[in-house]
């Protein structure tokens, strides 16, 4: 059995673009990152009580990982918790694919075990499911969690996971105000009804959701996400207007109102940090009780926005 539940800290640290090269412009998100500079964020984090780092093999092709580990050096391993991926699309084909990818993840994590491992997209969830219950045994994983399953994959990796006494204990999927089929397919209620933790990823849509960007300053040109999101910037221009006002009366930013209402959904958002003052808006977003008026009102500003970004590795839910 688990050894006990899962516990994390109300916002999980996304490291998605610490896998990008550093080169401006280059990559998923065109950030300029250095090494100290990430060491910074790691310090405010730890100090603000965000603890929880979420990476993935693919992220990079490992290069988060690695950069993620020399962040954490001089931290003891009981002071932080990581949560990394198996990713399908990447497996080997070796005889066990799964405790491949992990062995190598520890590598790059320099630590003996991962306290949150997910299947990163649900291939066969038949095939790779049963894969995980040898490394909840030994300790190696200390919880499971599924991403980018639709209720169906969900229910059946539990209920493969349930014959050898362990469960799903978390979903990580795609949830923002600009895309709510989690919510639609009924995952979040799901969660909440079997006590499953969910997170949400891209809750600030790759940055289009801050209210940092506008057709006047698009996001980094070269970047990938530049190409998904300065087309429908125009569309969004009265949503984030409106999070930045929301946001004005309680001295946040738009981005802060964002991550607020993930976190009223009952949600765990992953919020991708790539700069220590980052972490002020977390604080603050953490702090922010939205009404449900507002909540309803950026629901419906979100719909009429009429966008969809879910992204080209998601099945829909």
């Amino acid at each position: 059995m688990t050894s006990k539940t899962l516990t994390a800290s109300p916002v999980a640290l996304g490291t998605w673009a610490w896998g990008d090269s550093g080169e401006v412009g280059d990559g998923q998100f065109g950030s300029r990152l250095t090494e100290s500079g990430l060491r910074e964020v790691v310090e405010k984090a730890h100090s603000n009580g965000f603890t929880l780092w979420d990476t993935a093999v693919v992220y990079g092709m490992g290069r988060s990982e690695t950069v993620l580990a020399q962040a954490l050096k001089g931290y003891a391993r009981s002071e932080y918790q990581l949560s990394t991926k198996f990713t399908p699309q990447a497996a080997g084909d070796g005889g066990n694919p799964v405790a491949d990818m992990l062995e190598q993840s520890l590598d790059r994590l320099g630590t003996d075990y991962v306290d949150l491992y997910w299947i990163h997209n649900p291939a066969d969830v038949a095939r790779w499911t049963p894969l995980l219950i040898p490394l909840l045994r030994s300790g190696t994983i200390k919880h499971v969690g599924v991403s980018n399953h639709n209720l169906t994959q969900i229910a059946l990796a539990d209920q493969i996971l349930g014959e050898a006494g362990f469960r799903v204990e978390a979903v990580q999927n795609h949830h923002s105000l600009l895309y709510r089929s989690s919510e639609r397919a009924g995952i979040l209620d799901h969660c909440r009804e079997h006590d499953v933790r969910f997170f949400s990823y891209m809750v600030l849509e790759q940055g289009a959701l801050t209210g940092r960007y506008s057709p006047a300053h698009p996001l980094p040109e070269g970047s990938d996400r530049a190409a998904v999101y300065n087309g429908i910037l125009p569309r969004l221009q009265t949503l984030t207007d409106r999070m930045a006002a929301i946001g004005e009366d309680r001295g946040a930013s738009a981005a802060d109102v964002a991550t607020a209402w993930a976190i009223a959904k009952g949600t765990t958002p992953i919020i991708g940090v790539t700069k220590a003052g980052y972490l002020d808006g977390l604080v603050r977003a953490h702090g922010i009780e939205l009404a449900d008026e507002e909540i309803a009102e950026l629901e419906t500003l979100a719909d009429a926005a009429d966008v969809d970004t879910r992204g080209w590795w998601e099945p829909g839910m």
